[in-house]
């Protein structure tokens, strides 16, 4: 995804945690954690933009595991949206957007490919899976998902906190 480099736009206020991090890079880090669970280490380099926020940044994450997964997001460039998971028998592919795949590509070590084409909400694009999935949660009386536990959250953003702190972000009142 891209956005124009506007100086005037939330995405560069500090007093709005602004940022690549908090806006896009929060799906990737979401994304590592849904399958990895919570990091034990984090290991961040980026570049700024001239209102002191997040412009770029590129993490490694470590597991308890030996996994590691690696992030990227930014502000400057428009980028794929795809996600993989690589492991030692096979790989699995999100075409992008990856929060919302057309296909579902599963390569072996020998190189044989299987596809899958999730259930599409036709006419909508994005998060429509998990607005879905919001809505049963009400529908039913529910005050927390599953598939996202409030702990998942905060862990989630302990991590983009930790990510903020290595690339020298700091907003205001912190």
């Amino acid at each position: 995804q891209w956005f124009a480099l506007d100086p005037a736009s939330r995405l560069f206020a500090p007093g709005l945690a602004g940022g690549a991090l908090l806006d896009l890079g929060v799906y990737p880090v979401s994304y590592a954690s849904f399958v990895l669970g919570a990091p034990t280490g984090v290991v961040a380099r980026g570049t700024l933009t001239e209102t002191g926020v997040d412009r770029q940044v590129s993490a490694v994450l470590t597991y308890a595991s030996a996994a590691q997964s690696v992030v990227h997001t930014t502000l400057a460039a428009r980028t794929p949206t795809v996600a993989a998971i690589s492991g030692s028998e096979a790989r699995i592919e999100l075409d992008g957007p990856f929060y919302t795949p057309r296909v579902v590509r599963l390569v072996t070590r020998d190189g044989e490919v299987h596809e899958s084409a999730p259930p599409v909400i036709e006419g909508h694009l994005g998060l429509c899976h998990q607005a879905a999935h919001l809505a049963q949660l009400v529908a039913d009386g529910a005050s927390e998902s599953p598939l996202l536990p409030w702990a998942e959250t905060i862990s989630v953003m302990e991590t983009l906190d930790e990510l903020r702190a290595q690339v020298g972000v700091r907003y205001p009142g912190e």
